[in-house]
């Protein structure tokens, strides 16, 4: 019964459009008023002591790197530097595009702004070279996913809050994932090319290349410091985020002498409400991971799904399918935050490790960020051109998304590409 009523209200008020962290609080409350066994006090409490955990202060700060990086002129470095080594190829700047988002994924952690970042450098040159207005906008959509794969990630440390899992793992397990979407969707964008051939390619010269290698290589070095200082033990995955601040303020005042005071205000409020909304997301969630965890009602939802499924890849194949549908109409922070503490508690039954399931949960919300109707990538991508987001989700929309369903599929199914490098870094 107590089940029931919290999911019936999350359900009513998500459908009803209310704000994420309304339903989740919300439903919690409703439950505690309808039982009144509880202490409203015990919810405050809760709400705070979720948030105090030195591994999520790690969010904000790799937001604000992230903002950092894109304020300071690294986003142009970096385009610049892939336009030099892939610009020469059959859709040369829709390669070029996937690269940048795949390598400013790995400085900023997020996939909206890895696709502001990129897109608003790309799409332009694309559109200026010949490429459709639909492919361009289609492909820094979808590409600025690999924000969330790539570590750094957020919603790696979000899931590693939550679960068994280390962020320092989490971030290991993604790189092979996250390559492997690269080079998936660069296929898209060569097919592209190689059926328009009328497009501008950029000539390839080495000059160029050794040129814009040295303007980006304070970016390049970054994800090399963060990773390699995690797993050399100097720093923690949270000391590492602030590590990143330092550097990205770096850089961008004293390397590139392009991040100015305006600037700075601009990615520091822009980081505020970015975080200020994960983590009022995540403290509402402890009121509804609380009721259920009082209630007993993971386990029941466990013993469900075990009941229902024995079989190990058949769940996995069930936990794909629910992850695709939940990402196009929930927030990801809030579908782990909800989803994870169920499911993980099945894995132990069908010898699934943490980080390989972990990975298999952010590349299916990672996709819903690039599928309708609720995917964010996609209204980014239509500001851009300030374009109806009607004009973003098209065939070639959708052919990256297909390439990136089947790598999910192959990640799920061959769980060695995801534990490749955490099992050798132990």
């Amino acid at each position: 019964m107590i089940g029931a009523v919290l999911f019936v209200v999350f359900v009513v008020l998500l459908i009803i459009g209310a704000p994420i962290a309304l339903c989740l609080a919300a439903a919690g409350l409703v439950v505690v008023f309808t039982t009144g066994d509880v202490s409203p006090l015990v919810l405050g409490q809760r709400m705070f002591g979720s948030l105090d955990s030195f591994t999520i202060m790690a969010i904000p700060l790799f937001m604000l790197s992230g903002n950092l990086m894109s304020a300071g002129g690294i986003s142009k470095r970096l385009t610049d530097f892939c336009d030099a080594v892939l610009g020469w190829m059959p859709g040369g700047l829709g390669v070029v595009s996937i690269l940048a988002c795949a390598l400013f994924g790995a400085l900023s952690g997020s996939p909206t702004a890895t696709c502001a970042a990129i897109g608003s450098i790309m799409v332009p040159s694309m559109l200026e070279a010949g490429y459709s207005k639909r492919f361009a906008l289609g492909t820094v959509a979808v590409a600025g996913v690999m924000g969330s794969i790539i570590p750094p990630s957020a919603m790696m440390i979000t899931y590693s809050s939550v679960s068994a899992a280390s962020v320092g793992d989490m971030f290991m397990g993604g790189i092979i994932p996250g390559i492997l979407l690269c080079l998936a969707m660069m296929i898209v964008a060569v097919k592209y090319g190689i059926k328009h051939k009328e497009i501008q390619r950029t000539p390839f010269s080495f000059k160029n290349l050794g040129k814009t290698f040295v303007r980006a290589i304070g970016a390049l070095l970054m994800p090399v410091i963060i990773l390699g200082g995690i797993y050399g033990g100097i720093f923690t995955p949270t000391e590492a985020a602030g590590v990143a601040c330092v550097f990205g303020l770096i850089v961008g005042i004293f390397v590139y002498k392009e991040l100015k005071l305006p600037d700075l205000k601009k990615a520091f409020t822009g980081s505020g409400a970015t975080t200020g909304m994960i983590l009022f997301i995540m403290a509402a969630s402890a009121i509804f991971g609380y009721i259920m965890t009082r209630y007993q009602l993971t386990d029941t939802l466990a013993n469900l799904i075990i009941s229902l499924c024995d079989n190990k890849y058949i769940f996995l194949l069930m936990v794909n399918i629910l992850l695709l549908i939940v990402g196009c109409f929930m927030e990801t922070t809030a579908a782990i935050l909800i989803l994870a503490p169920i499911l993980t508690v099945v894995l132990g039954t069908f010898g699934i490790n943490p980080v390989h399931f972990g990975i298999i949960m952010c590349v299916n919300l990672s996709i819903g960020c690039a599928t309708p109707p609720l995917g964010l990538n996609l209204f980014v991508a239509s500001g851009i051109t300030k374009d109806r987001v009607e004009v973003v989700i098209n065939k070639h929309t959708v052919a990256y998304i297909l390439v990136s369903i089947a790598i999910l599929f192959v990640i799920t199914y061959v769980p060695e590409l995801v534990m490749f490098i955490p099992n050798r870094m132990m």
